[in-house]
């Protein structure tokens, strides 16, 4: 595989200080003002180049692009200038300009991803020029800065630290990883590094959550690991939906069969001549039924159908907290084989929580009873540096926020103690050590020494452990044993485990340093924390399965957190070797050896974001169709590449959002099984549309045929027209509301390689199509046979008439048959949609008026039928349905 370039500066982890500044011709005491101008005018701001944007009248144009659209712009053009039925010709073209309308609307906010990232960068950095310490934009950073950063700081381009005091960057956004990460100035290893575990370096766009530090600019604007995503968004390619694939298949499909039975049509007309026309107006007259046919045959609605089916399915959608940017997701939903994941914010809740507590030589969960007293809770709240606002929101690192929400959760009244036991002193925490320590004054006078950090750094500094609430004894190498044990268990299942532990002192030493202080403590317990779980993921990941789809989480977090999510949430089981792989491993692997192990793979660990876009890209290859969740910056190249992205509406990035094809109101995954099952009611009931329709216009062209065929009066193109324009729409659009069918979830999914025409529907429209006509062409035949009126003239007039109901009619009796393809009408309520009911209740009205009411039997070249010519006509439709639920029967006992 080739792999997507790296930033530039991507390998500056390795250079020492030395080398840096002589790189970036700076020094400590950073650029000079005129340095930084040249630069500036040289490489220009630093800021994110835009994407190339269409205009409105571009994105209007682009809907006439379907092949389908084409074919109704010409139909309409020769109904008009050539059949001179610019009524039709108008109808068509109103349909085109409304839905090419309706497609500009939905899709005007499809690239603001761009936007967005740019919106996302710091307004100020601080900078060091002409030796003195500077405030500026961040547009007018350049690489060889020397800026400064401090907790609460966005870093403002991509920076190589050469000092760090005790400094935390959350890097989620790019990463994934939910954890900051622990920052230092020494160089790193000269080899491939994953961007997570570069530790001296600095990205733009990232969060300084705790400590401060400095470094040289090492890349701005395009040239950041933020603009490098920025360019995969812009290079991204639009992939087709299942929908738009198979509607253009579909349109190309019955245009080409329309013009050849129209072309047969004319032939035979010409052939067969039982009219004895002179031949210049038999010419003319077949041309016209030719054409008509054409007209009458390709379901000119079917995109307006489709489209207000969408449209109605994304209000449904939005009800239940799925919001749809871009109408086809809706449908593509329904298809997914593959979802993949984010984990932080996904998945999981994107906040550190205490899960685990080890104290007394016992382990309990975070929900058991624990003692304000107990020194594990005093500990962890007092060694710590969390802000309480006002309104009791906590502000600083996620892990000491869990911490004394831990607290708060066990009501130890954190803010009273520290009123009570102040800090006076302390020993701020460093990688090197890996310990933090503050001194709070006692009511006695004596001093409360409260020390957190890494199990194995702290027990080499205490020799007592707390063997009860009111005992403490002497360390044991047995009580080291079964520490260390229970801090391995515990990491094993991912959790990131701290230690607790302190002492009491008389008075505070005149140097207070980790060798003063830091010695002969008292062991108090281990806490475990993790990003949880989300409630109902789990839930939702067993549904995806049991509907067919397979889940896959990928992150940038670690292998063994990765792994013990997955686990927890039921995406891998116990005994799945060889199902998690990080991204230095997938860099090792060509793509032809990847796609013969990707069906291997169900979680993804320290990935970047080229490895998500490849991950989507490798089973789009298999022909899935792959669906892309996530929330951070770094998803939004995958999110765009994906069948269909969904980003998150809360804890996103207005990049992902912009980059997504739907946005999930709550964030909760669980609402992405709801918006399938959402996205397979809408294909099943375009199916339902697509069979009404194709089979009515089957018939059409049927009963049209056998009459130029056997030399029969023919139906008027008027008389087509109108059948279309009566029986069509509403119907069509009714059945797009239906309530969702039992089992739904239980099918698997239909996969990119299904069509409208599968799962039975292709044959269903053929057989019910020549039934139509069959049914028809009987009821013309036994009105010429059995005639109510005498007279040549009179007895043809009313058989046409009677075809031209029946035609009609039969369609709209159909309309219940297909309200399932299977299961018979009397199981789906059919009378329950009211919107049907009214719909073929105004298409009736519609049809009948044409007949009853004088002026417009006229117009209709139609006589008006007695009592027993309705019975007749209204009989066949009940046929029509009797026929069809007979072999329903038969179908339902073969596929039992």
């Amino acid at each position: 595989m080739k792999k997507i370039n790296e930033t530039k500066h991507s390998r500056y982890y390795v250079l020492d200080e030395r080398a840096l500044l002589d790189k970036f011709q700076t020094s400590k005491t950073g650029l000079s003002s005129e340095t930084a101008q040249q630069r500036l005018e040289k490489n220009g701001p630093n800021a994110l180049a835009q994407g190339k944007k269409k205009s409105l009248v571009q994105r209007f144009f682009d809907q006439f692009k379907d092949f389908m659209i084409i074919v109704l712009l010409v139909a309409a053009f020769i109904s008009g200038v050539v059949a001179k039925e610019w009524a039709d010709a108008g109808l068509i073209l109103a349909v085109v300009i409304v839905n090419a309308i309706f497609g500009v609307f939905q899709e005007s906010k499809a690239e603001e991803a761009i936007d967005a990232l740019k919106e996302m960068s710091t307004p100020e950095a601080h900078v060091r020029r002409n030796g003195k310490l500077e405030t500026v934009s961040s547009e007018a950073l350049v690489v060889g800065d020397l800026v400064l950063l401090e907790a609460g700081d966005i870093v403002p381009a991509d920076i190589r630290l050469l000092d760090s005091a005790s400094m935390k960057i959350e890097e989620s956004a790019l990463t994934g990883e939910s954890v900051p990460v622990e920052k230092e100035s020494s160089v790193l290893p000269d080899e491939d590094i994953p961007l997570g575990d570069r530790k001296n370096m600095a990205y733009m766009n990232s969060n300084v959550t705790y400590g401060r530090g400095s470094g040289i600019v090492v890349g701005v604007g395009m040239d950041t690991q933020v603009g490098q995503i920025a360019g995969m968004i812009n290079r991204a390619e639009e992939t087709g939906t299942p929908l738009q694939d198979n509607l253009n298949s579909l349109g190309k499909t019955l245009t080409w069969l329309i013009l050849i039975i129209a072309a047969v049509i004319f032939a035979v007309g010409i052939f067969n001549n039982s009219s004895g026309l002179p031949m210049n107006e038999l010419i003319i007259n077949m041309m016209l039924v030719a054409i008509s046919l054409a007209v009458a045959a390709i379901p000119e609605g079917l995109p307006a159908i489709v489209t207000i089916i969408l449209a109605l399915g994304t209000t449904r959608m939005a009800k239940r907290k799925a919001l749809v940017r871009k109408l086809p997701a809706v449908e593509t939903l329904g298809s997914t084989d593959i979802v993949a994941s984010d984990k932080t914010g996904t998945l999981t809740q994107n906040k550190m929580t205490v899960e685990k507590v080890y104290q007394y030589g016992q382990l309990q969960d975070a929900s058991a009873d624990i003692s304000g007293s107990d020194k594990v809770l005093q500990v962890m709240t007092f060694s710590n540096d969390t802000k309480i606002q006002n309104d009791g929101v906590l502000v600083g690192d996620p892990t000491e926020t869990a911490l004394v929400q831990f607290g708060f959760d066990h009501d130890f009244k954190v803010e009273d103690e520290l009123v009570k036991e102040p800090r006076v002193a302390e020993v701020p925490f460093d990688s090197e050590r890996k310990l933090m320590s503050t001194i709070h004054k006692l009511p006695n006078g004596k001093f409360f020494v409260a020390v957190k950090g890494a199990p194995d750094m702290l027990l080499q500094r205490v020799n007592r452990i707390q063997a009860t609430s009111s005992e403490v004894r002497d360390l044991t190498d047995t009580d080291k044993t079964e520490i260390l044990q229970q801090n391995k268990s515990m990491a094993t299942k991912a959790l990131r485990v701290l230690a607790m532990g302190y002492k009491v002192i008389d008075e505070i030493p005149e140097t207070v340093d980790s060798d003063t202080i830091e010695h002969d403590l008292i062991f108090a317990g281990l806490v475990g924390m993790i990003d949880p779980e989300r409630p109902e993921a789990a839930k939702a990941v067993e549904d995806a399965k049991s509907a067919g789809i397979r889940p896959i989480m990928i992150t940038g977090d670690h292998q063994d957190t990765a792994e013990a999510i997955a686990g927890r949430l039921g995406i891998i089981k116990p005994g799945d070797d060889g199902a998690v792989i990080t991204g230095a491993q997938l860099d090792q692997m060509s793509d032809q050896e990847f796609a013969k192990k990707v069906k291997r793979y169900s979680v993804y660990a320290r990935v970047s974001p080229e490895h998500k876009v490849r991950i989507v890209n490798a089973w789009q290859n298999k022909g899935k169709v792959v669906a892309m969740t996530g929330d951070g910056v770094n998803d939004a190249p995958a999110l765009k590449s994906a069948d269909i992205g969904i980003g998150m509406g809360i804890t996103g990035t207005e990049v992902s959002k912009g980059a997504s094809d739907m946005v999930l109101a709550d964030d909760n995954f669980a609402t992405i099984i709801v918006a399938v099952e959402e996205g397979r009611k809408v294909f099943s009931n375009i199916q339902k549309s697509i069979q009404y329709l194709l089979s009515a216009n089957l018939g059409e062209v049927l009963t049209l045929f056998m009459m130029t065929l056997l030399g029969w009066d023919i139906l008027l193109p008027v008389q087509l027209l109108w059948i279309n324009l009566a029986t069509d729409t509403f119907p069509a659009i009714a059945l797009g509301v239906e309530p969702t069918e039992p089992g739904i979830m239980d099918r698997k999914p239909r996969g990119r390689k299904s069509s409208f025409l599968s799962g039975g529907i292709g044959s269903s429209i053929v057989y019910q199509g020549i039934l139509e006509g069959l049914i028809t062409l009987g009821v013309y035949g036994l009105a010429i046979m059995f005639p109510v009126h005498s007279g040549n003239a009179a007895v043809h007039a009313d058989a046409l008439t009677m075809a031209y109901a029946t035609l009609a009619l039969i369609q709209l009796f159909h309309a219940f048959n297909v309200k399932s393809t299977y299961q018979s009408i009397f199981k789906v309520h059919p009378f329950k949609n009211k919107m049907f009911n009214i719909g073929v209740a105004v298409s009736f009205i519609m049809v009948a008026l044409t007949i009853v009411v004088p002026g417009f039997n006229s117009l209709f070249h139609v006589t008006e039928l007695n009592l027993l010519q309705w019975a007749i006509v209204l009989g066949a439709g009940v046929l029509m349905i009797l026929i069809v639920e007979i072999v329903k029967f038969f179908q339902r006992r073969r596929n039992a």
